[in-house]
């Protein structure tokens, strides 16, 4: 019996181990920072530590979550606001590449404009990436070498309460799932995608609010993750 119980070990420790780096995200931005805070930590352990505008507010409180705020800023309204922004800066793990790719962000809000999180712009080398929330209806945009792929949420999200909202890019296609239940899925494959350009939190990076809106994100965020294969 000994024995049987010490190869039992042997054999189940590597499976455990390969596990748990397989849950291992990308990137994890809490969001916990104090007020005042200007960088956003990554608790991966990949240090893919963030910048945080001056006109984030952090250490915000609100229904048992500490995260950050954003100001409600009138569409199309110059000039633009660089401080509205939390960015990182480009780095591989932050490209789907052909990876299975997802975007998870936890939110409340009670407006119905801006763009949460992207990773390029829509005419971008590269492709890009981005959730936003036109209408208080969350949708999701994959756009590759090959297709450009959306899922939009079947009912507003704009109403006050916390939502987690998770978007996962497939070698068949995309899948939303908001607040553990999957709500829209798209069939395709974009293929490739793989910028020069920083994860921007709260709006565009590029844009003047002229010619080229900034659509800024208002209400809070308690987390973003990202998880590649």
């Amino acid at each position: 019996m000994t024995v049987v119980l010490a190869v039992g070990i042997v054999l189940l420790a590597p499976a455990a181990a390969a596990d748990a780096s397989a849950r291992r995200p990308a990137a994890l931005w809490e969001m916990n920072e104090r007020p005042g805070a200007r960088t956003m930590v990554d608790s991966s352990g990949r240090g893919l530590h963030g910048r945080i505008g001056s006109d984030v507010h952090t250490g915000t409180r609100v229904r048992g979550a500490t995260g950050f705020r954003f100001d409600r800023v009138e569409p199309d309204s110059p000039p633009p606001r660089p401080g509205q922004l939390a960015t990182v800066r480009d780095a591989g793990a932050l490209d789907p590449g052909t990876r299975p790719f997802a975007v998870t962000v936890r939110l409340r809000t009670t407006h119905k404009f801006g763009n949460i999180i992207q990773k390029g712009q829509a005419a971008a080398a590269g492709g890009n990436y981005k959730l936003q929330i036109p209408g208080g209806i969350v949708e999701c945009v994959f756009r590759g070498s090959a297709d450009s792929l959306l899922v939009s949420s079947p009912r507003r999200l704009n109403d006050g309460r916390w939502h987690t909202v998770r978007c996962a890019r497939t070698g068949s296609g995309l899948t939303l799932t908001v607040d553990g239940s999957t709500v829209a899925r798209r069939s395709g494959w974009t293929g490739r995608i793989a910028n020069s350009w920083p994860v921007s939190i709260g709006g565009k990076t590029d844009c003047d609010q002229i010619d080229v809106g900034c659509d800024y994100y208002a209400g809070d965020l308690d987390y973003v993750r990202i998880d590649a294969g």
